[in-house]
């Protein structure tokens, strides 16, 4: 069936975002006592959200005192909101991809583990607001992914079918997000993870370079 709806990952995947996440956890970690992590380590604890990210930044557990997190979230949060868009840039070609297929008549949503409302600032600023018909962050009350529940509210706004939509992202987040929501899946190379990962997590397909998702869909 042609392709109506393709659902993108954010960070990895639409944008470059990892020395403005790392530099906004370094910020609230080092405030708390916790070393800062190198850049590069970042590329993979990312992709689980915030909260999982100060987890890993910190070396917290189940046991951490829940004050600390909470301290470490919102000395993030602050941070992050001044500085988001320091460094994040869209990756190359990846802003022509999304205009062609929106010319095709595509419809485009973003699905983010990324607080909602800095998914939407970093979309709307670096690609417009007419780009993509639906931007989802975390939002209270819904699972992140790889639960579906956010990719089948977007599928279902969208009033395509499943066999009509595609998932892009860059790590086996994304890919079981599109497993577990009954989509097939591009894995992206230029992102945070490695084409290794997205061929073992079972990505439908493989995309070296932008342009390449064209010739998928």
């Amino acid at each position: 069936m042609k392709t109506r709806l393709c659902i993108f990952d954010l960070d990895g995947t639409l944008t470059d975002s990892l020395r403005d996440l790392a530099d906004s956890m370094n910020y609230a970690i080092q405030k708390h006592g916790f070393p800062p992590r190198p850049t590069e380590k970042y590329r993979y604890m990312v992709g689980n959200g915030i909260s999982v990210l100060a987890d890993r930044a910190a070396g917290l557990d189940e046991n951490s005192d829940p004050e600390l997190k909470k301290s470490i979230l919102e000395d993030f949060g602050a941070y992050y909101e001044l500085h988001k868009l320091d460094n994040t840039r869209p990756f190359d070609g990846v802003r022509e991809l999304v205009v062609k297929l929106g010319g095709l008549g595509i419809k485009l949503a973003v699905n983010s583990n990324k607080n909602d409302n800095f998914t939407y600032d970093i979309v709307t600023t670096l690609f417009g607001k007419d780009c993509f018909f639906d931007i989802r962050g975390k939002r209270d009350g819904v699972n992140a992914k790889p639960d579906p529940a956010a990719a089948l509210s977007i599928i279902e706004n969208a009033g395509v079918e499943k066999e009509e939509c595609i998932y892009i992202g860059d790590s086996n987040v994304d890919i079981r997000t599109a497993k577990n929501a009954g989509i097939k899946s591009i894995g992206v190379c230029w992102g945070f993870r490695t084409k290794e990962e997205l061929m073992q997590e079972g990505a439908d397909y493989i995309a070296e370079i932008p342009e390449d998702i064209l010739k998928f869909i």
